[in-house]
């Protein structure tokens, strides 16, 4: 794994730093960067999500994102660095992905509740001249106990079918049921900040 090293805030005018390209449709990661002070541009497109079968927990979130960064590689201006990050929830070692349908979040969410399982974020920054960094967070979150009607009243009230594990943290779900964090809370949201700021000093954007 590739990492830029000796990070340090960028003293440069902004007009001579690179450019960031935010490669998410999160409206979560779009407000954690805009609440970090950066500057960014939105840009999307498909990329295939399936991961090779060897891979378990850090190491899906990181080829996840890696994945996705390669697809905007070839368009990228000289200047500009593009951010990818992709979000996963595992219990034990079963992947919870987005939930297809009411019936699956309800599911999803009677497998969580009253335990704990870990949340990876797995973040890839790529420039244009090549240089990459890509790492996973990882967050240990644990749930009460839920009742099915608390469940049922989430998933049609909230409908989180965007969302890794059928919840966000910042929803009312997240008020009610997780009782203790063991990492960051921003990581569980879609986006581990404190890394994110650390590894765009190193490029020069910060």
């Amino acid at each position: 794994m590739f990492s830029v090293s000796d990070s340090v805030l960028n003293t440069a005018p902004a007009a001579t730093r690179p450019r960031l390209v935010l490669a998410s449709g999160s409206p979560r990661r779009r407000q954690l960067l805009s609440d970090l002070g950066l500057d960014y541009e939105i840009r999307l497109r498909e990329v295939d999500e399936s991961f090779p079968d060897h891979l378990r927990r850090a190491e899906i979130a990181e080829y996840l994102a890696a994945h996705k960064a390669a697809a905007y590689a070839p368009d990228l201006a000289p200047d500009e660095i593009v951010l990818t990050a992709d979000t996963i929830v595992c219990l034990d070692d079963d992947v919870l992905n987005k939930p297809a349908d009411e019936a699956e979040a309800v599911a999803m969410l009677q497998r969580l509740q009253g335990c704990a399982h870990e949340v990876y974020t797995g973040v890839c920054l790529l420039a244009a001249d090549g240089r990459q960094v890509v790492f996973a967070d990882e967050t240990r979150v644990h749930f009460r106990a839920l009742s099915t009607a608390e469940i049922e009243h989430y998933v049609r009230y909230y409908q989180p079918f965007d969302k890794a594990g059928s919840y966000g943290a910042q929803d009312w779900i997240g008020m009610v049921a997780i009782t203790r964090l063991e990492g960051s809370y921003f990581n569980v949201m879609g986006l581990p900040v404190h890394r994110v700021w650390e590894e765009l000093a190193g490029f020069g954007v910060v």
